[in-house]
């Protein structure tokens, strides 16, 4: 009854569905004929296509394919052959980007060697009865013993266990097996990954999960019989090992914005990551924790919709003008402009200035940061004060990745793509210097780790700790400089303190009498 209901769901994936079986080989020959022979006559003949890419093999793997007597009520049979060795992902790659030029629904990955047993496409083509799956594997491990039974060698066996655990440890994930190369998609899911930037050697199938687990894409799996038999494993174990840990731990630090890789950055290209920090060890943690005067004329430039900074001051009292490339209005009681702040922006304001200006993170954006800081200058009256933040390049990963000829721009963080301009302390107090303002204070703030990477105990202390070290040592700890400062007079404010006021002549020479 089990098998029946099995197969009645396949045989509707099967007819609601373009599904393909596609074969990777290389110097297959002697194992090629027997798995496509051991396809299920009855899904060879309901499938879309079966097509096998032979990966320029050195004996006669394609011949042997192109010579079986295929049958014609079964679905074509088409036989590719690559014009040079593209590697085992290489071919895949080509294998889904084929899959999506033909429109097919499913595409299921068998192994030409015989080591993926084709009459488990049943169970594998079943599961899709789950319409939020858009992944299935098989899995030798969902019955543990039984892949020793299939003559599974020991060593391969911890090997993979381990493995898994370690990468479902990294990724949050609950696999059972990561190492199968017995896999399907739905061809919808791959046209959302770029998976043109994975891998084109074994660790591609790491490569695939950790795009599937980014985008949050159910993966389901379904238990497959194990068999070593006489095919050659091309897998070479610690290089693999390795490969797929360093993937899921690249996947991990991008979250942390420590590192960049293209393959996992899933954002549209308008879509804005900057965030707001609520760690209590975080910059705007205690940018809000500041109090002014109620009536305070406050400016925050590049503030956004207002939620970071400007709203809680606004609450405390001050008016507050929000000054951005976008107008936004989501807070009220927040004056927004509208400004492309790498044009002069200072007219937009009127001839008011202001008591207080915030320029958090954004300086490093602006194509010229000596001309926004002018703009910025401008706004102030003099005596005011400016908090403004940015990157400290120096931080110490930053400076052991350098030393390991490493320097990835990111999503956000330090190496943000959108930055222009990158600073360490000395070059950042530099600037804000020359632009006329008097440095008060500089303040060095740790990664905000808990915001990055989620609130757990592990995060939090890491937190506390990189706060600690950016305190005492910020130059080498600090993720986050920010400087207060002091616009000092102009040139033109000294003029009118010196020339156009008439009443300090006449105080002089009236005080000059008296003392004569």
């Amino acid at each position: 009854m089990k098998n029946e209901n099995l197969v009645n769901k396949a045989e509707n994936i099967l007819k609601e569905n373009r599904v393909a079986i596609y074969l990777v080989a290389y110097n297959a020959e002697a194992h090629i004929e027997k798995v496509l022979k051991r396809i299920p006559e009855w899904i060879a003949e309901k499938a879309c296509e079966i097509f096998v890419i032979d990966d320029h093999s050195k004996d006669q793997t394609v011949l042997k394919a192109k010579n079986l007597q295929w049958p014609k009520e079964f679905a074509p049979l088409k036989i590719y052959k690559t014009p040079y060795n593209q590697g085992y992902g290489g071919n895949q790659c080509l294998g889904y980007q084929y899959a999506i030029k033909n429109k097919f629904d499913i595409v299921v990955l068998l192994h030409a060697d015989g080591q993926y047993a084709p009459e488990a496409l049943p169970e594998i083509l079943a599961a899709y009865s789950d319409t939020q799956t858009q992944a299935v594997f098989g899995s030798r491990f969902l019955r543990p013993l039984d892949a020793i039974k299939g003559r599974m060698p020991i060593y391969k066996w911890l090997g993979n266990r381990i493995l898994s655990f370690i990468q479902n440890g990294i990724l949050g994930t609950r696999m059972s097996e990561m190492h199968s190369g017995y896999r399907s998609y739905r061809v919808n899911a791959l046209k959302q990954i770029p998976f043109q930037f994975n891998s084109f050697g074994f660790d591609f199938d790491a490569d695939i999960i950790v795009q599937f687990v980014a985008k949050k894409f159910k993966i389901s799996e379904v238990p497959i019989p194990t068999y070593y038999g006489s095919e050659i494993c091309h897998v070479n174990g610690i290089p693999y090992a390795w490969n797929c840990i360093k993937t899921a731990i690249k996947y991990k630090l991008m979250q942390l914005e420590i590192f960049y890789d293209p393959k996992f950055d899933f954002r549209s290209k308008d879509q804005s990551v900057y965030t707001v920090k609520k760690s209590k060890h975080s910059l705007h943690y205690h940018i809000r924790s500041l109090f002014f005067d109620p009536g305070t004329k406050v400016l925050d430039v590049g503030g956004g919709t207002g939620e970071a900074i400007s709203f809680h001051h606004q609450q405390k009292g001050c008016k507050v003008t929000c000054i951005d490339k976008e107008q936004h209005c989501s807070e009220e009681g927040i004056k927004h402009l509208k400004a492309d702040l790498n044009q002069p922006w200072k007219s937009q304001l009127g001839p008011s200035k202001f008591e207080v200006v915030f320029a958090l993170d954004v300086i490093e954006h602006l194509l010229s940061p000596e001309e926004g800081c002018q703009e910025i200058f401008n706004s102030l009256e003099s005596g005011g004060k400016l908090y403004a933040s940015t990157g400290n390049v120096a931080f110490l990963p930053l400076r052991i990745m350098l030393a390991m000829g490493q320097f990835n721009y990111g999503r956000r963080g330090i190496l943000d793509l959108t930055h222009t301009r990158l600073f360490t302390f000395d070059s950042f107090r530099r600037l804000l210097k020359n632009a006329g303002f008097k440095i008060d204070e500089i303040k060095g703030f740790g990664p905000p780790v808990s915001d990055l990477g989620g609130r757990s105990f592990v995060m939090s202390f890491i937190e506390r700790g990189g706060a600690f070290l950016a305190k005492y040592w910020p130059r080498l700890f600090a993720f986050q400089i920010l400087i207060v400062c002091t616009r000092t007079n102009s040139l033109e404010d000294l003029m009118d303190q010196t020339f156009m006021n008439d009443s300090n002549v006449e105080n002089h020479q009236q005080e000059h009498k008296r003392v004569a």
